[in-house]
């Protein structure tokens, strides 16, 4: 039973790490300019984005039979990581002092719980 439900605790985050991944598709697609309005929502990348957030909120609905729902909260949160984390990596950003400290509280909170 514990073991189920850290494999479903994993699926979870994989999930919010599709939808951070989506999330860095649609800022990457935001900084550009387009011709015309269709353009700006009818591009691969966003094309692309909405469909990893579609593909994340079925994963998240099958992680939900094993994961309780209190620690799916929980577990969410690790979504502002992976944003910050890939927008790092992706797009060039840089984190200081005051997100550093909430990123940190947020790992911490997560483990707290864990225990």
């Amino acid at each position: 039973m514990m073991n189920e439900k850290l494999i479903f605790s994993g699926i979870y985050l994989c999930s919010v790490l599709i939808a951070s991944i989506s999330q860095i598709l649609l800022k990457t697609s935001a900084n550009k300019t387009y011709n015309s309005k269709i353009k700006e929502y009818m591009n691969p990348r966003v094309i692309t984005a909405y469909g990893l957030f579609l593909a994340s909120s079925f994963i998240t609905v099958i992680a939900y039979r094993h994961v309780p729902l209190s620690m799916g909260a929980i577990l969410e949160s690790m979504g502002y990581l992976f944003v910050t984390v890939l927008g790092v990596f992706f797009l060039k950003e840089t984190v200081k002092g005051k997100k550093l400290a909430g990123l940190f509280l947020i790992i911490l909170g997560v483990m707290i719980y864990s225990f």
